[in-house]
């Protein structure tokens, strides 16, 4: 979502900034009326309010998926505590992070934004100098293109398409700034991004041929 609310809550440095850099996206757009549209999406330009993420774990009881979310209106303290996670957990090569596009938008926009706030990086998006076999990401979106480039193929409509439950059945990506800046609605938008993790899994899953995750599988380790 964008940093602050409005294009005219820029200093004038920066909307020259945001002038020059989406100056060949907007065509017939003003800078100002682009601003909502896209600044959220551009880590230069935006904030992180809320990251959920989920891993499965084999126990007595069969598998898990444990969900968590990092959430709140100081980036820097909540990427601080997403990153420390992913050092003390998630920093083996037993682990990969796994997102749809997660390649293309979810982890580079995490490690730009960290980068920002000049917090250190964990190995797991630390991955400049890395050969493409080395980079521990996996991505629902390349498991879909089956080596097709060209290809992108949304969320929900690969939901819709493998008859999946859709994270989009109240707000989507689009619409989290306003509920945000507008509504100050934190928890609505924590809630669309745990059903949005729990929807990648479940596509995971089918994608890799491993099942279904059903809900009682879920839990929300304390």
């Amino acid at each position: 979502m964008s940093a602050v609310p409005d294009f005219a809550e820029l200093s004038e440095d920066w909307q020259q900034l945001w002038d020059n850099k989406t100056r060949f996206q907007r065509h017939d757009v003003s800078a100002e009326e682009f601003y909502p549209q896209r600044a959220g999406v551009l880590a230069e330009f935006g904030k992180v309010v809320c990251i959920s993420c989920g891993y499965f774990v084999e126990n007595e009881e069969g598998r898990q998926f444990r969900l968590r979310s990092f959430f709140g209106d100081d980036e820097q303290v909540l990427l601080s505590d997403f990153a420390q996670v992913l050092k003390n957990h998630f920093d083996k090569k037993a682990f990969v992070l796994c997102a749809h596009n997660g390649k293309e938008f979810d982890f580079p926009y995490v490690a730009r934004r960290m980068v920002v706030h000049q917090i250190p990086l964990p190995s797991s998006l630390d991955i400049g100098g890395l050969k493409p076999w080395e980079v521990p990401h996996l991505d629902t979106l390349e498991m879909w293109k089956f080596g097709d480039r060209k290809n992108y193929t949304s969320i929900k409509l690969l939901t819709k398409l493998l008859d999946i439950p859709t994270p989009k059945d109240d707000i989507d990506g689009s619409q989290v700034g306003e509920v945000y800046w507008v509504e100050k609605n934190l928890e609505r938008i924590v809630t669309y991004c745990e059903k949005d993790t729990v929807t990648v899994a479940r596509l995971y899953l089918r994608l890799s041929g491993n099942g279904k995750l059903n809900d009682e599988e879920i839990h929300f380790p304390d």
